[in-house]
């Protein structure tokens, strides 16, 4: 039987776990086939402090992971498939590890960028090609860029490219856009974001000195075009990592955790989330950190009370 089993190694889980292994809770910690979470895929980080000179991600993730283990965190690799919250100990079921039991949960399986599915896309990841501006802007100072989307976060996101870039063109396949008026009207108003609507992004074209561009339809007249740019960024949204809940934990409508405020509570008691999972605002590294404290914190708070009860019942 577990104390606690932790779902996701990303900054939250792995946060989760070093303070929770600290308390000698022994935390076993669930690795997805993606370990490390988005991180990974971002080649360099130079906003997490501490790291003056900037850390690859994978570095950081392998460095939480070892910190973690040191402190007697056990690591296993599986993807969740289901589980039962309906009765204590909870129930995972794990492909590749079986069925699992713990007193407590911390969901922290993240959320994954929405990709257009285009070539060239996935082939460029951290070579040009990104899914988050404040991850990457400031690699692309005094360059051309391309940002795709219609909704408010591509808005947001171009906006706070401005500050690096030379040139913003704004990249949507339908003519109207998704996002609210407030967020349109101030992306118009900068005269460092162009547009090219009612184009249909087909590739993302590479180079041997680096990214060229993106190759679009006008699907007005049927011709494609070549948009140049340094650096293309993909905002067409994020998917959080819940479907394997199957219901049983309270989400908002786009599938994000729901979460008492202030805490990492669920609606299920000794279930807890934290990172991206249940974060569609900040989305950031350091904040996923910070929850991932606060979800070890309530855990343990959580546990003790149990104990405490079941020894005077």
């Amino acid at each position: 039987m577990n104390k606690t089993i932790i779902i996701g190694t990303g900054p939250a889980g792995l946060t989760a776990a070093i303070y929770l292994a600290r308390a000698n809770m022994e935390p076993l910690v669930i690795e997805g086939w993606q370990p490390g979470g988005q991180l990974t895929t971002t080649t360099e980080v130079e906003n997490f402090p501490g790291f003056p000179d900037g850390i690859l991600g994978s570095e950081l993730m392998s460095n939480m992971r070892k910190q973690a283990q040191r402190f007697g965190a056990t690591f296993k690799t599986g993807s969740v498939k289901s589980v039962d919250f309906s009765k204590r100990p909870y129930t995972l079921e794990v492909e590749g590890l079986g069925q699992l039991q713990a007193e407590s949960i911390i969901i922290s399986t993240g959320a994954s960028a929405k990709y257009l599915g285009i070539p060239g896309e996935q082939e460029n990841l951290g070579r040009g090609v990104s899914t988050c501006a404040t991850c990457d802007g400031f690699f692309f100072r005094g360059k051309k860029l391309i940002v795709i989307g219609g909704g408010d976060s591509a808005m947001e996101e171009a906006g706070f490219l401005t500050r690096f870039a030379t040139d913003v063109q704004l990249v949507n396949r339908r003519e109207e856009l998704r996002a609210s008026k407030i967020m349109q009207d101030r992306a118009r108003g900068n005269d460092k974001i162009s547009w090219s609507l009612n184009r249909t992004p087909l590739e993302v074209v590479g180079g041997e000195n680096g990214l060229q561009g993106l190759r679009v339809r006008n699907n007005e007249t049927g011709e494609e075009e070549l948009l140049q740019a340094d650096g293309v960024f993909v905002a067409i949204g994020h998917t959080p990592n819940t479907g394997f809940l199957g219901g049983q934990v309270t989400t908002d409508e786009q599938g994000y955790i729901i979460v008492k405020p202030g805490t990492s509570e669920t609606n299920i008691p000794g279930v807890f989330a934290c990172g991206d999972v249940q974060d569609n605002i900040y989305r950031q590294a350091i904040t996923a950190a910070g929850s991932g404290c606060m979800a070890a914190l309530d855990c343990e708070r959580y546990l003790e009370a149990a104990a405490h009860e079941a020894v005077h019942s």
